[in-house]
């Protein structure tokens, strides 16, 4: 049962994009091959998530990505589209779970787990302001 009002188990979202020289290893830090960087890829799958309930929470409550298991085991070349599917498939309190898949036009390129925590913004900017307040 879900804690928050008007999510439901099974709630999809997506997200794409096309792979742009922007989008490669070389452009992002993280490899030297021009093909889709996996930290686009990561974006892409919360992008999806995100997708699929941060409409539907209430006024003042986002959330904000926690943790993430996936792969990344097939390259995508500059120009091509990708695609990124996120489904709603645990509810526990505030935390939410996603099965999480990406593809090119030709396969799958990804896939795994993403869990995103329901936060208070309220709260949390003050949380944040307190560190800032520590550095300053």
């Amino acid at each position: 049962m879900s804690a928050i009002p008007g999510l439901t188990l099974g709630m999809k979202g997506t997200a794409e994009i096309v792979v742009g020289e922007q989008h490669t290893a070389p452009k992002v830090g993280s490899g030297r091959v021009h093909v889709l960087a996996t930290p686009v890829m990561i974006n892409l799958i919360e992008a999806a998530a995100l997708a699929a309930v941060e409409h539907l929470l209430p006024p003042g409550q986002q959330s904000l990505g926690t943790h993430l298991d996936v792969r990344h085991f097939a390259a995508t070349p500059v120009g091509m589209r990708v695609s990124a599917a996120a489904e709603l498939v645990k509810i526990d309190g505030r935390l939410l779970s996603f099965r999480v898949t990406a593809a090119d036009a030709i396969e799958t390129i990804g896939d795994g787990t993403h869990e995103r925590v329901v936060v208070t913004l309220e709260r949390f900017d003050q949380r944040v302001q307190k560190k800032v307040a520590q550095i300053g």
